[in-house]
């Protein structure tokens, strides 16, 4: 996929699934889109937290 396709898709991304103007889409920094885009994609269902972490493993039950 060269350079086009790829800010094609990611345009769809934002402009389509994430209900964003072209204009907010293009003036946006790369990384907040991508951050974004995974969140909502999360929020779908399609993708899981890389890191799922629950109280017990921040806190351990022993802090004596």
């Amino acid at each position: 996929m060269n350079d086009s396709e790829t800010f094609t898709r990611l345009l769809y991304y934002g402009t389509v699934q994430m209900g964003m103007s072209a204009e907010n889409f293009w003036l946006m920094p790369i990384g907040l889109f991508l951050d974004l885009w995974e969140a909502h994609k999360q929020f779908l269902g399609i993708a899981k937290p890389k890191v799922a972490l629950s109280i017990d493993d921040v806190l351990p039950l022993d802090l004596a």
